[in-house]
Order: structure tokens, then C-alpha cells, then sequence
């Protein structure tokens, strides 16, 4: 008989016992399993509705006004400065839409001014948007709460925040003056008429932002069809990268230009979601740490019960290594039941979140204020299902390695002993 074949049977044998011993008392293997199939639902539901949140961040934040992916002048996005314009853009935004239906893109101009009224005066920064196409990009345009949104291409009007309007004391209809400089260092001036107001629950953004229509911006300011960004916006944020590549050849073209994913437009984003993600894996920890002293307690008790058992064992030639071994498939069987289980069971409940939605209590009020969805749909993919439940199958092995090892000091006379 070949040793390779002798070992697949004495480790066949090793399972078999294993399955076996496991099921000796039935009402705690099934209280520490439980233990683990608790912990699995709950971390499959939690990781999955922590990375859906995540993307509901990360869309509602892009969405608000960035995109997922910009084009702009190379160096324009460190230092903005006035002529680092992209030349002919109307046209460029025009070809982009063109190769990339799938995409919502719209052209911007960007320029910071000193805007008046009657009685105050506060420097702000005015973008000059395309009516037709920034709000495929953008949710300001249905943040508006007073007034309209811009619908004229070169009509001189401007939408601004409420922000600025409450510091400026005008509503709609009110006159606004801006002063500014031009592409080329000219003076730019114009007045404007406030169009309508938004809200978008940020007040750094209500103060400092107001929009103007594209035509008109390239007029006041000498643009001559210039402007300083392009934005794209795409439905499903993963097929983002799908688009980068070709993006980049469409734009290569122009060696000044280049293309921007939302990770280097707004770090900052996923730098709090990666400290949001540390925070949550401490508390996870804590969990996982206490299904893991719940099996340790459970084998064991399995091997000091078993002490006469094992010592009779020993003395009739099996080595300690082979018991260790019996301990730890013991434990293996047992996480594996948790995991499967528990990964099963938070699946199926993840699942039905996943297609009805999960929503926290006056989530719909804060929602309805900052034009986001009222509900959070859970992200349900292998990685959500497994990263946890595989993490509690580690620390369970580990937690069996201390009852495992204190076989290797067991005497078998000693053990035989034993009451």
C-alpha cells in the first residue's frame, strides 16, 4: 500500500471521529454554533449594508456637483488658474457625448468674483453651466427651492445658494453684480438677475457657489468657446474604469488634456470612508473575538471531559499529534457548519434588503432635504457574503490551537487518573 493512500485514509478516519465527537453533546455544539450563525447573519447584513452605504455616499457626493470623472487642463485641477482653459469645449463635450452615450456629460467654466448687492458684497466662486446638460451631472438643479433653474444658454441670469442669497439679503428676481477677471487678465464684469435659489444642506457649498448659464459666462469673461471642465457622470459607479481607457485615447488627441477618476478629484472622500471602514471593523472585532472565546470554552471543556479518554488512547500508541489533529477538525467542522449556515441565512436576509431597501428612522426627511434616496439598497456581492463569516471561521481554527496544544503535555498515566 502506498503511504500516500495509508495517510488519506487515517485522515479520512480522523473526519469521520471528528463528526462524530462533535455530536457527543448536542445541545452545546448547537449553542456554540449558534453563537457563530448569529454573528455570520449579522456581519453579512452589516459589511454588505455598510459597503451600500458607501456607494450611496459616494454617488451623492459625486453627483452633487463633481461627476465621477473630469477633463480638464494637465495642472488645471492643483492650481486653477483663469487661462488653463480647454479650447473649443462646447465641441469637445459634443464628441465625448457622442462616443459615450452612456454617459451624462456637461461643460463648465469656472471663475471666482467679487458679486454685490445693494448693500453687501462677498467673493464667491461663479461656474458657468450648460442649462441643457448639468443636470444629468448634478443634483443642484432640482435643489432649486425658490425660483426656477437656468434655462437660457446665454440669458444673463444666475442661480445661487441660499446660503449667499440670505448674506447678500436678495430673493428671486433681485439684480447681482459681479466683478471679476477675464481668460486673458481683462476686467469682467456683468449683472445678473437671481433666477433661483438652492439648498443643498451644505453650507459651505450654498455660500460659495452660483451658477451662471455657459454662453453667458464665455461672454463677460472672454472665454471665446473656452472653458475649464468637462464632467461625466455614469449610472453604475464600477463601470467608471471601463470608461477611463478609452476616455483617455478620445482625449489624447490633445496632449494638454487629461482625465480625472473621482478618487483623485475627491480624496478627501475616500479617505473618511476608509476611516469610517476601521471604526466598523473594531466593533466587528469585538464580536468576532467572543465567538472565538465561546469556542475555545467549548473544546476546551471537550478535552478536559475527555482526559481518561485520551489518556487510554495514548497508551495504546497514538501519538498527541493525532489527537491535537482530532481537536482541531473538530473545531473545523464545526466553524464550517457556522459558516455555511450563517452565510446561507445573511445572504437570504441581505438579499431581501437588497431588493426592498433598508431605511433608518426620518431617513426620508433628511432625503427629501438633500435630494438623496430614502433608502439604502445593501450591497449584495461574494465579498459582503464571505469576507465575514470567513474572518469568524479564522479566529474559531485559532481558538481551537490552546486546547490542541495542552494534549502534547498530557501523560498518560496521569490522564487514566483522572476523575
Amino acid at each position: 500500500m502506498k503511504p500516500n493512500s495509508g495517510r488519506r485514509r487515517a485522515f479520512g478516519l480522523s473526519l469521520r471521529l471528528a463528526w462524530r465527537n462533535i455530536w457527543r453533546q448536542k445541545r452545546r455544539t448547537w449553542l456554540t454554533a449558534l453563537a457563530m450563525i448569529f454573528s455570520n447573519i449579522l456581519l453579512v447584513f452589516m459589511i454588505s449594508l455598510q459597503f451600500g452605504s458607501y456607494d450611496m455616499m459616494i454617488n451623492n457626493t459625486l453627483r452633487m456637483f463633481s461627476g465621477q470623472i473630469q477633463v480638464q487642463r494637465d495642472g488645471y485641477h492643483e492650481n486653477q488658474k483663469m487661462r488653463q482653459v480647454i479650447p473649443a469645449i462646447g465641441e469637445l463635450a459634443s464628441g465625448i457625448r457622442e462616443r459615450f452615450p452612456q454617459a451624462s456629460v456637461a461643460a463648465r467654466a469656472n471663475a471666482f468674483v467679487l458679486v454685490s448687492s445693494q448693500d453687501r458684497s462677498f467673493g464667491t466662486r461663479i461656474v458657468g453651466v450648460e442649462p441643457g446638460h448639468e443636470p444629468g451631472v448634478s443634483t443642484i438643479p432640482g435643489l432649486v427651492r425658490e425660483g426656477r433653474y437656468l434655462d437660457n444658454p446665454d440669458a444673463a441670469e444666475i442661480v445661487i445658494g441660499s446660503v449667499m442669497a440670505r448674506n447678500l439679503k436678495v430673493a428671486v428676481g433681485d439684480e447681482l453684480t459681479f466683478l471679476g477677471s477675464g481668460r486673458e487678465g481683462s476686467f469682467a464684469a456683468g449683472v445678473v438677475t437671481v433666477a433661483g435659489i438652492f439648498d443643498s444642506g451644505s453650507m459651505d457649498l450654498d455660500r460659495s457657489l452660483a451658477e451662471v448659464p455657459l454662453g453667458y459666462f464665455q461672454e463677460a469673461f472672454d472665454m471665446r468657446g473656452s472653458g475649464h471642465v468637462i464632467a461625466l457622470l455614469l449610472d453604475d459607479l464600477n463601470a467608471v474604469d471601463g470608461l477611463l481607457t478609452p476616455l483617455k485615447a478620445l482625449v489624447g488627441e490633445r496632449e494638454e488634456l487629461v482625465v480625472l477618476d473621482w478618487e483623485t478629484l475627491t480624496p478627501g472622500l475616500k479617505q473618511a470612508i476608509q476611516a469610517d471602514m476601521t471604526s466598523a471593523w473594531f466593533m466587528y472585532g469585538v464580536l468576532i473575538v467572543l465567538v472565538a472565546f465561546s469556542v475555545l470554552n467549548t473544546q476546551l471543556m471537550s478535552v478536559l471531559e475527555r482526559t481518561r479518554e485520551f489518556g487510554v488512547i495514548m497508551a495504546l500508541g497514538i501519538r498527541p499529534r493525532r489527537l491535537a489533529l482530532l481537536v482541531l477538525l473538530e473545531t473545523f467542522l464545526m466553524a464550517l457548519l457556522g459558516l455555511l449556515i450563517g452565510a446561507l441565512l445573511g445572504g437570504l436576509v441581505t438579499g431581501y434588503f437588497a431588493y426592498a431597501g433598508f431605511a433608518y428612522p426620518g431617513m426620508d426627511q433628511m432625503a427629501e432635504k438633500f435630494n438623496m434616496p430614502a433608502v439604502i439598497f445593501p450591497a449584495l456581492d461574494p465579498l459582503s457574503v464571505m469576507l465575514g463569516p470567513s474572518v469568524v471561521f479564522i479566529f474559531c481554527l485559532f481558538a481551537a490551537i490552546y486546547p490542541a496544544l495542552k494534549l502534547y503535555g498530557l501523560r498518560p498515566v496521569d490522564a487514566m487518573r483522572a476523575v
